[in-house]
């Protein structure tokens, strides 16, 4: 099976060792996105609604530039820094899928880097 990387500049570029996403077959494996702005990898803002928001934006960016949608994804990681955001999570991502939603697990954690408060990965299989 053959293992290529998927790269947008509609997301914002890999901070570290890690590549946007890998396509393995017809399924790719989404890296963690936090709610950088792509063209200046900057936070953008403090606002947690703004941030989820721009999260599902950079998730959407990678699924497009791997060959589909984020109807295409089939599990989904969401990690909170604070889990009473869980209600506006549930709100912003409805506009970012249809039926059947993927499966997805949202956990609360300690820290996300540079201070994110949200951040998101996720596993898309896509049509033969």
């Amino acid at each position: 099976m053959s293992k290529s990387v998927i790269q947008t500049d509609r997301a914002p570029e890999a901070i570290g060792t890690y590549s946007q996403a890998i396509k393995a077959g017809t399924t790719v494996y989404l890296s963690g996105q936090i709610p950088l702005v792509p063209d200046t990898m900057e936070m953008v803002s403090e606002d947690f609604a703004e941030q989820a928001t721009q999260v599902f934006n950079n998730v959407k960016a990678v699924c497009e530039a791997a060959g589909g949608t984020t109807n295409d994804l089939v599990k989904v990681n969401i990690y909170l820094t604070d889990l009473s955001h869980f209600a506006t999570v549930n709100e912003i991502m409805s506009q970012y899928f249809n039926k059947p939603y993927p499966a997805r697990a949202a956990v609360q954690v300690s820290a996300l880097p540079k201070g994110a408060q949200i951040e998101i990965d996720g596993v898309m299989e896509l049509p033969e």
